[in-house]
């Protein structure tokens, strides 16, 4: 496994992130909590030390998970979570209803008020079994907070030792600006893929030029990217991807074509799709780690073997020059 700093920070963090969204259950059609445990166990023992969580993954069993797999090896990991999705307290901006993985209706709401930070913190804390997070961030922009008073919190934190480092994530070069105002933060968290590079312009280079490390979040576009699905591919129920624009038609009939094309480069190095996929991610500019989900212990073991090679310069050209004819709608 290879291991890169985010910026000029000292936090040290695995290539590979282990994802850990999908083990929460909510919106993935369900999870296998013993599975969810025995995946993170084998990141952890092969090389992929640092795991990305939330409170809303799952409405805090994915934190549970996260803590019961990190028993005894917490000074072997870096523990990533967030804050700023609620659907306890009704405040802030309104995002969208769901439900719980008990079947419960729920609303969720955006909201990054410094109280209500501070306590999220702790309730994470509790879910962890830790009493510091590595990388603690903002899941989404709250508009009716000012940037200046979510930073505040991470101040309190921070030197209250209970986190270690803040970052943000789904933040525009804007947000990012004013909230280099406030706090050092050292990490964007951030959707990439080779289907959506949209950060590509703007973002990247701000980014850099900020020592601001990506988190690369969904590489695999929710398992399009992976070579597994075909056309037809049937959803649990639960499932949200059929209502994203990836796995929609045009799109999903688009993005599988191209699927297709990276067959015989996996093939020359032995690789599967996912492989490759993620292998040309992290070759990216300014991509510092990219965060792959896994449910149980192959596909872990599948994402570890991304990093067993290396494509080519005129391999990655040509990948990024079939992208560019490849036209997604929104």
């Amino acid at each position: 496994m290879e291991y890169r700093n985010f910026g000029n920070s000292d936090l040290t963090v695995s290539a590979i992130t282990f994802g850990a969204w999908a083990i929460g259950g909510w919106m993935w059609g369900g999870a296998d909590s013993d599975e969810a445990i025995d995946a993170m166990e084998a990141a952890i023992d092969n090389g992929i030390t640092t795991i990305d969580t939330a409170p809303v993954y799952g409405f805090g069993q994915s934190e549970e998970l996260v803590g019961q797999a990190i028993k005894g090896k917490r000074d072997q990991v870096q523990i990533l979570t967030k804050y700023g999705l609620s659907w306890i307290d009704k405040k802030g901006q309104f995002y969208f209803d769901s439900v719980s993985n008990d079947g419960k209706p729920l609303s969720i709401y955006r909201y990054s008020g410094k109280e209500s930070i501070i306590r999220e913190c702790e309730a994470s804390l509790k879910r962890l079994g830790t009493d510091y997070i590595d990388l603690y961030q903002i899941h989404w922009a709250d508009p009716t907070t000012p940037i200046e008073e979510t930073m505040e919190a991470m101040n309190i934190l921070q030197q209250q030792g209970k986190i270690l480092n803040a970052g943000v994530c789904n933040y525009d070069v804007s947000q990012v600006a004013e909230a280099l105002d406030y706090f050092p933060i050292i990490s964007n968290q951030v959707p990439y893929s080779m289907v959506n590079r949209s950060i590509e312009d703007e973002l990247v280079p701000y980014c850099f030029e900020n020592n601001i490390g990506i988190l690369a979040y969904s590489p695999l576009q929710r398992g399009i990217l992976t070579g597994k699905m075909k056309a037809g591919h049937q959803f649990g129920e639960g499932d949200s991807r059929p209502n994203t624009p990836y796995y929609k038609e045009p799109n999903f009939g688009r993005i599988l074509s191209f699927v297709d094309t990276l067959r015989p480069i996996a093939d020359n190095h032995g690789a599967t799709v996912g492989q490759v996929v993620i292998n040309w991610t992290l070759q990216q500019f300014g991509i510092t780690s990219a965060l792959v989900g896994a449910r149980n212990r192959q596909q872990v073991l599948d994402n570890v073997k991304a990093l067993d090679f290396m494509l080519s310069i005129d391999e990655i050209c040509d990948i990024t020059a079939s992208l560019d004819n490849i036209k997604i709608e929104k």
